[in-house]
């Protein structure tokens, strides 16, 4: 990261995770680099000239779209065409894309675009970074896309402002484009040839759904493998299943990093000095690197995919300047990006499952515990409940996580026979992240009650800071009362602690 307010797209400089996590936090204002503008410039400039001096069909600058690609467009039209392309692609339905997702996808399109391999004005690109700057963020709409020609609607809708049409939520008001940019003296462009192809065709609405869950996940793994350190103690679990030896012999980093993480969260603990009277744990427990770890290794896989695309070009036609090279292909197709979204919400969904047993565990009045961990069971129903919320939801995740990957759809009279469904993987996946999230406060409030019945001996330092952390945020359940509001106070607790 560098080390002043500004960060730019540098086409040489690889975007990662953790820079898009930095400047996402830091809220760091994006430009363009010497670099990036020269390539855009000149790309510009060699798509003009290149069609001034041939009327060599070139799909969607001198042809229509689709299934129209033989249709030919005069010069006169080339302008319009991608005016029209714009318009009657924004077709999106449903919900709206949340806002920090909106930012995200200006970002990606912008970076995207400055490789110099699109064709597009400088002002453009310009364009997209001033509304990410300014978080004027157009209104997109959740459904419309096939994942093939990439995200067609929901890239429309996030660039019709460009043009001054459609709407954008700005300052907590949602406003005419036009209305909204007027606040800033900007004009419309006027697109030129291609700009309208560049804009939509892409994977972007993917891709922000995606990064925005693994950075929300990486969390999570974290978390994770603390409440499983926690709920360990709360249950008088042993801490053989964790020596290093055992993992050795089945080297999966993922596993590895989890067995060593658990052996360091128990480190001090008081309760593991205590006799233990279980020969073994329940799997919850006993498996949690083997669990846990895959979902890491999973995700590893993700961000690979993930930070390849955000450094890659995926509109169409792509033109090669020093090549002297204008080629149509599919870089727009979203299956790299589907099948790993489908994987990130698998991966994720495994966290909570497993999370959810461990809560019905500590609820089951084994170990010493009290049934539904309240003193007087029977008058009160204790954390009975929130242990069938995490089952429901659970559940849910089940049926979620059906891949979306595996499913096409043909479209425009058969041109385009076979399409990703990564925004439907993308979507899902959000909905998984949220539903583990809720989940794992769950286990959190159960273990950090369970543990309560373990006093006074001790866990270890880490976790009692957690423990500590967190009951000033819900107090500890003597009798019933209405729980929803520590529901809430706890996943608020699981998205903002900064877990070790």
């Amino acid at each position: 990261m560098p080390h002043n307010d500004d960060y730019a797209l540098t086409p040489s400089a690889r975007l990662d995770l953790a820079t898009l996590r930095h400047l996402l936090r830091d809220n760091t204002r994006i430009t363009i680099s010497a670099e990036a503008r020269q390539r855009i410039e000149d790309c510009y400039s060699y798509l003009h000239k290149r069609i001034e001096d041939s009327d060599t069909p070139v799909y969607g600058i001198n042809t229509g779209f689709g299934a129209l690609c033989n249709t030919s467009i005069s010069p006169a039209d080339r302008s319009q065409l991608q005016v029209n392309l714009m318009m009657s692609h924004a077709c999106g339905t449903g919900a709206e894309v949340p806002a920090e997702i909106v930012r995200l996808m200006l970002l990606l399109k912008a970076q995207s675009l400055s490789y110099g391999h699109s064709g597009v004005q400088l002002a453009t690109v310009q364009r997209l970074l001033d509304c990410y700057n300014r978080e004027i963020l157009p209104v997109v709409y959740q459904q419309g896309s096939l994942g093939a020609s990439g995200d067609l609607a929901p890239l429309a809708h996030l660039c019709l402002p460009l043009i001054g049409l459609g709407e954008v939520n700005y300052q907590g008001y949602r406003l005419a484009a036009a209305d909204a940019f007027s606040l800033f003296s900007w004009t419309p462009l006027t697109l030129e040839a291609k700009e309208g192809l560049a804009l939509l065709n892409g994977t972007q609405f993917m891709l922000a759904y995606g990064v925005h869950c693994l950075l929300r996940v990486q969390r999570l793994l974290d978390a994770a493998d603390v409440l499983g350190a926690l709920s360990l103690e709360a249950f008088d679990g042993r801490s053989e299943p964790f020596d290093e030896r055992l993992h050795r012999i089945r080297p999966h980093a993922g596993q590895q990093l989890v067995a060593q993480r658990i052996r360091e969260l128990l480190r001090g603990s008081e309760l593991q000095q205590q006799p233990k009277k279980a020969v073994q744990d329940p799997y919850s427990f006993r498996c949690l690197p083997q669990v846990h770890g895959a979902s890491r290794d999973a995700l590893t896989y993700v961000q690979q995919v993930l930070e390849t695309e955000c450094n890659s070009v995926t509109d169409n036609p792509n033109l090669f300047p020093d090549d002297d090279l204008i080629l149509s292909g599919g870089n727009f197709h979203g299956q790299p990006l589907a099948l790993a979204l489908d994987m990130l919400a698998i991966a994720t969904a495994e966290l909570g499952s497993i999370s959810e047993r461990r809560t019905y565990q500590l609820l089951s009045g084994q170990r010493g515990l009290p049934p539904f961990l309240v003193a007087e069971p029977g008058l009160n129903s204790g954390l009975m409940i929130p242990q069938y919320t995490a089952a429901g939801i659970v559940s849910e995740n089940k049926q979620l996580c059906t891949p979306a990957s595996v499913d096409s759809i043909v479209s425009s009279n058969g041109q385009e026979d076979h399409v990703s469904m990564g925004a439907n993987a993308a979507t899902k996946a959000l909905r998984v992240v949220g539903n583990v999230e809720q989940i794992l406060a769950i286990e959190l409030l159960t273990a950090v009650q369970a543990l309560a019945f373990r006093r006074p001996a001790r866990t270890s330092e880490a976790l009692e800071q957690v423990l500590t952390a967190f009951r000033a945020k819900v107090n500890f359940v003597s009798r019933d009362r209405v729980l929803y509001p520590d529901l809430q106070a706890a996943v608020a607790f699981v998205r903002a602690y900064e877990w070790v």
